[in-house]
C-alpha cells in the first residue's frame, strides 16, 4: 500500500487534491482511499489530507501516521506543524516552492505551484488553486499516469486552465 500524507491550509485545495489523487489512481485500475482532517474548517487553517493506494481492497480508513510520500502545499506551514512526523527512510517530500529546497535524509522534490496557478489565473478568493497543478507534479512523481490525473481534473472541474496549469506542473518537476 502506498501512503501519501498532504498537508496544506483551508482553501488551498488539499483535500480535493486528495479526491482527484483518488480518482486518478482508481482510473489507474488501482484501489484508492482518500480522507480529510481539520479541526474548526476556516481559509488558512492547517488541514491533513490522506490518500491510500493499492494493488487490493483498502480497509483501513485512519489517519496516516507513516507516509511513503509528504506534501506540502504551503512551506509556511512547516513552522505550525511537524510534517515531517512519522517518515520511513525511503518516504519522499513534495514541497510547492520555487526555491531549492532539501529535507535531511529523505528524497526531496518541488514545483512552484504557486506560481504555475498564478501564471494560469488560477486564482480564488484571493488563493492560489494547487491543487490541479499538483495532479501533474504528482503523476510526473509516478503516483498515478498524467491521462488519469487529467480525467480526473476534468471530472471536477470544466475550466481547461487547470489540465494546462497540470501539465505545466508536470514538465515543471525538480528532484
Amino acid at each position: 500500500m502506498y501512503e501519501i500524507r498532504i498537508h496544506s491550509r483551508g482553501g488551498q485545495g488539499g483535500v480535493t487534491a486528495a479526491r482527484m489523487l483518488a480518482d486518478a489512481a482508481f482510473r489507474d485500475g488501482k484501489y484508492a482511499a482518500a480522507s480529510p482532517f481539520y479541526g474548526a474548517e476556516r481559509r488558512g487553517a492547517p488541514v491533513v489530507s490522506f490518500v491510500r493506494i493499492d494493488d487490493r481492497p483498502i480497509r483501513i480508513y485512519s489517519q496516516i501516521e507513516h507516509p511513503d510520500l509528504v506534501v506540502v502545499l504551503d512551506p509556511s506551514i512547516m513552522d505550525a506543524v511537524d510534517v515531517l512526523q512519522g517518515l520511513k527512510g525511503a518516504s519522499v517530500v513534495f514541497i510547492n516552492s520555487s526555491r531549492s529546497s532539501e529535507i535531511s535524509g529523505h528524497p526531496t522534490c518541488r514545483a512552484d505551484l504557486t506560481g504555475i496557478a498564478i501564471s494560469h489565473n488560477l486564482v480564488i478568493a484571493g488563493s492560489p488553486v494547487l491543487n490541479t497543478p499538483l495532479m501533474g507534479a504528482l503523476a510526473r512523481m509516478g503516483i498515478v499516469t498524467l491521462e488519469s490525473a487529467i480525467g480526473a481534473i476534468r471530472d471536477m472541474f470544466s475550466d481547461e486552465r487547470n489540465v494546462a496549469a497540470a501539465k505545466a506542473a508536470y514538465e515543471e518537476l525538480l528532484r
